[in-house]
């Protein structure tokens, strides 16, 4: 089955879905606040490259709240904030949706959508904990090679030409989002700006 892949951040939605989460979970749950320090050391050591398993434990805060509930009251916020080009109609072919962010945040709003596949971040929406590697750079080709192995990717639709690069060059045709619009790019140029 051919296929067009949409990176999720700063591609479909503006800014990057976790971090937005992560503020408005704790800003909605004040009784959570106790556990900000924590998350602090969590985010500087997952910053510094100390593992995945640290940015997974800056969602501890989900082990003392309905993580489901959160992530449905988020969307409800936020959704308006989707760009267009994500429109099912403006898409019109077969999607699949490979991010980093967390597998349990993306996938309800890409369900909601009409999106045909999303490979994402595994992680337990009971703790926060990272199930396996983030899903980033060559992570993601690997996880679309383990999971669709006979796939054909006719576009590939992404806001970072650094990090996104493994996947630009898979796809038939490379487009770089930038608020909403997407510019046409051959792997050349993406080679090149990548150095």
């Amino acid at each position: 089955m051919e296929y067009d892949i949409y990176d999720f951040d700063k591609t479909v939605y503006p800014h990057d879905s976790e971090t937005v989460f992560l503020f408005y979970s704790m800003l909605t749950h004040p009784l959570l606040w106790f556990l900000i320090p924590y998350q602090i050391v969590c985010i500087t050591l997952y910053a510094l490259g100390a593992g995945d398993k640290y940015k997974g434990k800056c969602f501890v805060f989900l082990r003392f709240a309905n993580g489901e509930k959160l992530v449905e009251k988020f969307w409800k916020k936020q959704t308006k904030r989707i760009y267009p080009i994500f429109e099912k109609e403006t898409r019109g072919f077969p999607t699949l949706v490979c991010s980093a962010s967390p597998e349990y945040l993306v996938k309800p709003l890409c369900e909601k959508y009409g999106v045909e596949k999303v490979i994402a971040t595994k992680a337990d929406i009971k703790d926060g904990v990272i199930i396996g590697k983030n899903c980033i750079r060559k992570e993601k080709v690997r996880r679309i090679k383990e999971e669709l192995p006979d796939i054909n990717i006719r576009k590939v639709i992404s806001d970072d030409l650094k990090n996104d690069i493994h996947i630009f060059r898979l796809g038939k045709e490379c487009y770089k989002a930038e608020k909403g619009i997407l510019t046409k790019m051959n792997i050349e140029e993406i080679e090149a700006i990548n150095g």
